[in-house]
């Protein structure tokens, strides 16, 4: 770990400074929207349009960086994502905060595809496996730094939008700065939506299902604590307490992960998410259960996505896997955009409590599926498994190929040692 951070510290203080400003801004407009009298129902279209930019970048930013390279693109987006978040502030108006959202999501998945591109290139065969976990706790730490920047006194109304900003901008310097050769970009394409089903149902139908519960944490947290009666600080420690729990819960879960039943554990932690979300329906307001179920939704919902794309790749040649990853995470994407929406409309029906109603669904969902499915084909035994690789949902595709080269190496490594 020691040489990654040493080798590759300007990318990953890079990637700290992107995630802190993107973590910052998604709870400040669920904050500021309330402020600015949106219904929870405005406020889901709003959020879902992060979702909608990032599925849609993840399919058209390979094309753009083959057409004019990683350099130009990178600066472009960048430019792109500081000039949003200074704007927001200057139109208060649902329809100008949702096109917003939509170029940021764009643009976010953009700067991640092109960042994490240099990120595999600076990584070897031995590393990748190191590297992968330090990114991962930049992705994390980054979000929970950006829930205490937003206990910053903003009298003006324009600071707390000006700092995401700024960090933005900052994050550039070290990258670009950062004596890196270009790398070659390639991108694989995905598996239809019917062969992957065909190979997994349960990855395909948990990936589509996750989605939404991701972009309810992400998009949708501090909405719910507005509408809740949360203090700021209160709302700042609720959203931070998911992400705490998915950083802490990823390592056990992915020890297990490799020497348990995957179908099994995936139904027993969504299960257990479910039970945690439900709790909180009930919880009648009162902050220390409300945190504790965070940290136990967050800490399942998602070391979840790992499981599922370690799932999926027991059923795949080493070959197939990257095309099959593409197509999760579109699969993915489409239930993130929906997740919000949802969510927002049952926050209108009912309140509040809506918000975990639906991850409730959600979650028992993933884990009644897997159930069902452990009914129509035998499990692989543990030592036909693939190997776990963590990678958050927060990834771009980048990132998750990846994580399917360190499977392919790793399973390639344990034949020869078996041999």
């Amino acid at each position: 770990m020691y040489h990654v951070i040493t080798t590759a510290w300007p990318l990953l203080l890079g990637m700290l400074l992107l995630m802190v400003g993107n973590g910052l801004q998604g709870s400040l407009l669920g904050v500021r929207g309330s402020a600015e009298g949106f219904s929870a129902a405005t406020m889901s279209i709003v959020m879902a349009g992060y979702f909608a930019g990032f599925l849609i970048a993840s399919r058209s930013v390979p094309n753009m960086i083959r057409r004019v390279g990683h350099v130009r693109v990178f600066a472009a987006l960048g430019s792109f994502i500081s000039a949003a978040l200074i704007l927001f502030p200057a139109f208060r108006d649902p329809i100008a905060w949702t096109l917003g959202r939509v170029v940021l999501g764009f643009c976010f998945c953009g700067v991640y595809i092109t960042a994490e591109s240099w990120l595999n290139n600076a990584t070897s065969n031995e590393t990748r496996g190191q590297t992968l976990s330090a990114y991962m706790i930049v992705q994390m730490a980054g979000i929970i730094i950006a829930q205490g920047v937003l206990l910053i006194p903003d009298a003006t109304g324009f600071l707390l939008f000006v700092i995401p900003s700024v960090l933005v901008s900052i994050s550039f310097a070290p990258i670009l700065l950062t004596i890196q050769p270009t790398p070659a970009f390639e991108s694989t394409k995905p598996k239809t939506l019917k062969e992957l089903y065909a190979v997994s149902p349960l990855g395909m139908v948990g990936m589509f299902l996750l989605g939404g519960v991701f972009s309810a944490q992400f998009g949708m947290a501090a909405v719910y604590g507005t509408q809740a009666g949360l203090t700021l600080g209160q709302i700042s420690i609720f959203v931070a307490t998911f992400y705490i729990g998915a950083l802490l819960m990823q390592y056990p879960l992915g020890w297990l992960s490799d020497r348990f039943d995957r179908r099994r554990l995936i139904m027993m932690v969504a299960a257990l998410g479910a039970a945690a979300a439900a709790v909180a329906i009930f919880a009648g307001g009162a902050f220390p259960i409300l945190v504790t179920c965070a940290f136990v939704v967050g800490g399942c919902s998602n070391p979840l996505y790992s499981l599922l794309i370690a799932y999926t790749n027991d059923f795949l040649e080493p070959e197939d896997m990257a095309g099959a990853s593409a197509g999760l995470l579109f699969v993915n994407g489409v239930g993130a955009v929906a997740g919000p929406l949802i969510i927002g409309w049952g926050m209108q029906q009912i309140g509040p409590a809506g918000f975990f109603v639906l991850i409730t669904v959600l979650m028992s969902a993933v884990s009644l599926y897997a159930l069902y499915r452990m009914t129509q084909r035998p499990a692989h035994s543990v030592e036909e498994q693939t190997a776990y690789a963590k990678v958050m949902p927060s990834a771009s595709p980048i990132a998750v190929e990846i994580a399917q080269d360190y499977y392919i190496d790793r399973s390639g490594d344990e034949e020869e040692e078996e041999e």
